[in-house]
């Protein structure tokens, strides 16, 4: 029986059936994440984007640790991880987060499954160490600069107003809840699934702060970083890659799906026309078949 970590509800638990580890960043947060299956130096590592957390990625984690490993953090200030108030909470450190996580649980080789801000920050460790990169699965996200973004989440990111919005009315998580879904509604319990780690003004900094962080400027902080993993995407030509996309997603539609085939042209692309920003959600059982298919042929 799983030991289920204090805070965590039964109707919770009953979606979440794990107990999380923790590690210490090297910024000294504490990081919590999933360390399920097999115990190899060979992993499937999972990252979540903005306003999610592993709870994205459980019903796949179920159903590929009988066979494979999966480490799924929860980024600083994210999910079931720390949140502090002080903290730099930029893409570059993001990453630094990620490779500290990796290289203290020994893992020789990782298969990327990436979704949303999980893009940038995957692509960011992979062009770093692109020797440790096996497969590759990319689910509605970028890793490239682009002036598009939607007007309620320009809103989001205006100074003071913005983080009222944000922080103050939950008015970025709340309404992912269903704007990221196209064919069908969140259970209830699903729902507050995805608010649970959210529930308060200091719970949601690190909701405001990924917002913050989109390098839309030329002059923005993290535009630099994202320009390094743009220039290096090259050095993954050679990886397998599925890329998974929801067609109906409101944010990342399909300018960016076809930016991936620019770069990337001999990746598989699939893409599921009914499926929303939330692709795990939306496309359940259809999407986690086609993504443990080819991880487990990834690792054959």
């Amino acid at each position: 029986m799983v030991s289920r970590p204090p805070g965590i509800p039964d109707w919770l638990a009953k979606l979440y059936p794990f107990a999380p580890k923790s590690f210490p960043t090297p910024r000294g947060a504490q990081m919590s994440y999933l360390d399920e299956g097999p115990r190899t130096d060979e992993a499937v590592l999972m990252l979540h984007g903005n306003p999610t957390w592993s709870f994205y990625y459980r019903d796949l984690v179920r159903e590929l640790s009988p066979h494979l490993r999966c480490v799924v953090p929860d980024h600083i200030g994210m999910g079931l991880s720390s949140k502090p108030g002080h903290y730099d909470y930029r893409l570059a450190n993001r990453i630094s987060d990620i490779e500290g996580l990796v290289d203290s649980l020994g893992l020789r080789r990782v298969h990327l499954v990436v979704h949303d801000w999980g893009g940038a920050i995957g692509f960011g460790f992979a062009t770093r160490q692109p020797e440790r990169v096996g497969s590759l699965v990319i689910m509605n996200t970028a890793a490239f600069p682009s002036g598009r973004i939607p007007k309620r989440i320009a809103l989001c990111r205006l100074p003071l107003l913005g983080e009222f919005i944000v922080r103050g009315l939950n008015g970025f998580a709340e309404p992912a809840t269903w704007m990221a879904m196209a064919s069908r509604r969140l259970s209830w319990n699903e729902r507050r699934g995805y608010l649970f780690p959210y529930d308060s003004w200091a719970s949601r900094i690190a909701v405001h702060r990924f917002v913050r962080d989109i390098p839309l400027e030329e002059d923005h902080p993290s535009r630099r970083e994202l320009l390094r993993i743009a220039e290096a995407l090259p050095r993954l030509s050679a990886n397998r890659k599925l890329v998974l996309w929801g067609g109906r997603d409101f944010c990342f539609d399909d300018t960016f799906l076809s930016r991936w085939r620019e770069i990337y042209p001999e990746a598989r692309i699939e893409r599921l026309d009914r499926a929303g920003h939330y692709v795990l959600e939306d496309a359940g059982p259809e999407a986690r078949a086609r993504i443990s298919d080819f991880l487990k042929t990834s690792t054959r």
